[in-house]
């Protein structure tokens, strides 16, 4: 039995992935970004363990979720699954940063830098990604471009972890209520990748590095990998944070 903690399971696949590892037999701890999503999660998820809450805009909030993580014990596996797809091209987090950036970017290095090490960790990304901009010098930072740091962040784990399986996940476009109605990919198989890679004694998935969509190793932008490009996020995500990536 494994314990896995996933950001972002109030709803949508995070909430789907919470659900299967429940039923699967393991001990599950969900995030809401506050109280009332933090409550409606624990009641969509019966079995899970706990709830822990923390708006993941604020830098400060961040912060104290690693604290609360840290002090309910050791996990095995955490799913950085939270993340904002649409915003106005102007929103401004309280620390004033893009709100697409302090979601899907610098909340996974937050919490990557101040979480306990688990054995395995698992970044949610996007066929998307490969529209990002790996000069990381954009003024305007779109959603492929969080979506391709997820990327970068998880190989740059890899790299810098050897004893951690990192690895970054594509749902694909699937009917939740971020990718809507319409979506044509498997709701299913959207959740049970990264759920794989959280609990499974498989080869397969006990691997590093990699991009997976629908537990198949799929094409990524080959820039992820380069390790300039890596250390280049980090340093960025240090400086707006304070927070250094441990050795």
């Amino acid at each position: 039995m494994a314990r896995v903690f996933i950001t972002g399971s109030a709803d949508g696949l995070g909430l789907l992935a919470a659900k299967s590892l429940v039923d699967l037999g393991h001990q599950v701890v969900l995030h809401g970004r506050n109280e009332a999503r933090g409550k409606q999660a624990l009641e969509k998820v019966p079995g899970a363990e706990d709830v822990l809450t923390a708006d993941l805009s604020s830098m400060d909030d961040t912060r104290a979720l690693a604290e609360k993580v840290n002090a309910s014990g050791p996990f095995d596996a955490v799913i950085h699954n939270a993340g904002v797809y649409q915003a106005p091209r102007n929103s401004m987090t309280i620390d004033g940063l893009p709100l697409l950036f302090a979601v899907n970017s610098l909340a996974p290095y937050i919490l990557t830098c101040l979480i306990h090490r688990p054995k395995r960790l698992i970044y949610l990304s996007s066929g998307m990604h490969l529209q990002g901009n790996p000069e990381l010098d954009n003024k305007y930072m779109s959603y492929a471009d969080t979506k391709l740091h997820d990327v970068i962040l998880s190989m740059a784990v890899a790299r810098r972890w050897q004893d951690v399986y990192a690895n970054a996940v594509n749902p694909g476009w699937v009917p939740t209520k971020m990718g809507g109605a319409g979506a044509p990919d498997s709701l299913e198989k959207g959740f049970e990748t990264q759920v794989w890679l959280a609990v499974s004694n498989d080869p397969e998935a006990r691997v590093s590095g990699e991009y997976f969509h629908h537990k198949r190793k799929a094409r990524y932008l080959p820039e992820a990998k380069h390790a300039a490009v890596q250390e280049k996020l980090l340093a960025v995500c240090e400086k707006i944070s304070g927070i250094a990536f441990g050795a």
